[in-house]
């Protein structure tokens, strides 16, 4: 069987700033881009800088590949001109330091938080979605913040930014690629993930380590430029590309870790 490696995003240009989404750290906005469309947009200039934003990326084109519920992404243009008269002095330095390639994720009108209280889940889809965050190391798709919204009466996921935590000091990143990955106790979907295994035979038949390169070599070249990092982008993707090999060949690792936290 073949499956569809997720294309490169389409590109749009942000037209216009409507509003700050204050949660969480990344200061994402909705904003209004050229095809009219709105987005949340995750900008690199934000607390979390660039690798927030290929979190979201990694995340986001895995989670395609894996068939998961997950609004577009597309590559979000600033122009260097855009916020220069936005009256918030934090917001306005946000969209300056912000000029050039970010990250859109189509915004979804309506749609309602999961509350795990209320909203129950397909036992399949939620061991799907626990396995794929243990898999990217997501530490935050949690009880008091589930990043999942119920649109159209289906369960979406968004937000990944808090994925691939390793990056952060970029040490000893061959180790953490075979943790077992203990925060997901806190997993919101946890209770549900009734059939991790099932789950587990069919997502490692369908990574593998070419895969995961094709995703990894899709990250705009602007993204890869850490400046004082002493890496080239070269480095960068072999780091990432390295990562997800390793914790594919040791999924057995956090699976067992998953189901035993249930």
């Amino acid at each position: 069987m073949t499956y569809q490696i997720p294309d490169d995003l389409r590109t749009v240009t942000v037209t216009r700033y409507i509003t700050p989404l204050r949660e969480g750290g990344s200061l994402p906005a909705l904003a209004e881009a050229n095809d009219d469309f709105k987005y949340v947009i995750k900008f690199k200039g934000a607390g979390h800088g660039v690798k927030g934003v290929i979190s979201e990326f990694l995340g986001g084109q895995i989670a395609k590949f894996l068939g998961l519920p997950i609004p577009e992404l597309v590559f979000a243009e600033l122009d260097e001109a855009f916020g220069k008269t936005e009256a918030d002095e934090e917001i306005q330095d946000l969209l300056v330091f912000s000029k050039g390639l970010n990250l859109g994720l189509h915004y979804l009108q309506g749609a309602l938080t999961f509350e795990a209280a209320v909203n129950t889940c397909d036992p399949y889809l939620a061991s799907k979605i626990v396995w794929f965050d243990a898999f990217i190391t997501n530490v935050d798709r949690t009880f008091r913040n589930t990043n999942l919204l119920i649109w159209h009466k289906e369960l979406w996921l968004i937000d990944n930014g808090a994925s691939f935590y390793f990056h952060h000091s970029w040490d000893n990143w061959e180790q953490s690629a075979k943790t077992n990955f203990p925060f997901i106790k806190d997993h919101v979907l946890l209770p549900f993930a009734t059939e991790l295994d099932r789950v587990h035979a069919e997502f490692t038949t369908m990574l593998n380590p070419e895969i995961l390169k094709v995703i990894v070599e899709q990250i705009p070249a602007e993204w890869l430029d850490w400046e004082g990092s002493g890496l080239t982008p070269e480095d960068i993707k072999y780091v990432y590309t390295k990562f997800l090999s390793i914790r594919l060949e040791n999924a057995t690792n956090f699976l067992e870790h998953a189901k035993n936290a249930r």
